[in-house]
């Protein structure tokens, strides 16, 4: 099949939960549990991303089956940078680039039409393997790692390693000035 992406929309919000919901089920997927993945934490992510970040889709039929979305972090020392990204493809659909088609897609939205962004973030747990070497071929690279921070649910901890890309096209737009002051005791 030629699956395409799109931007999601709200209306799209009652899929993406199901999706969610439905990738959850499979341990290590993704952080969250599937009674984590509710109405209100799709809701607040699609706002965020369809208003400040990027949200997309990839659409089989009637069913999502493939979802990322970033968005900017608060305060304004953030605004270059797109964060908080999680990718999810349906188990069902897995292996077949979809994954690989979503961060095309949105890496070169950023590139082309988001020259305010600076760096898109993401975090992937050290067990991850694969998906830290297909982030790495796509351009992200590892900055540090957060020791013990994932609880798999034994009584080891496992590390999550943070990465970024970086946008070749960004274009620094000063948007707030600094003024300094002389401070009287």
């Amino acid at each position: 099949m030629d699956f395409k992406t799109r931007f999601a929309r709200f209306d799209d919000k009652k899929r993406i939960l199901n999706l969610y919901k439905k990738v959850s089920k499979n341990i290590g997927g993704i952080a969250r549990t599937e009674n984590e993945i509710t109405e209100n934490y799709i809701e607040t992510n699609l706002k965020k991303s369809i208003s400040n970040g990027a949200c997309l889709v990839i659409e089989n039929t009637n069913q999502l089956i493939g979802e990322i979305h970033c968005y900017k972090l608060e305060p304004n020392v953030f605004n270059h940078i797109l964060s908080e990204l999680t990718v999810v493809v349906d188990y069902e659909y897995q292996g077949q680039g979809l994954g690989k088609l979503l961060f095309k897609s949105l890496l070169e939205y950023v590139e082309t039409k988001r020259m305010d962004i600076l760096r898109i973030e993401l975090i992937a747990r050290e067990s991850n393997k694969k998906a830290i070497k297909f982030y790495e071929k796509i351009g992200f690279e590892i900055e540090g790692r957060f020791e013990k921070r994932i609880d798999n649910g034994t009584k080891y901890f496992e590390a999550d390693i943070p990465m970024a890309w970086f946008n070749k096209n960004y274009t620094q737009h000063c948007s707030h000035s600094f003024v300094m002051g002389a401070i009287k005791l």
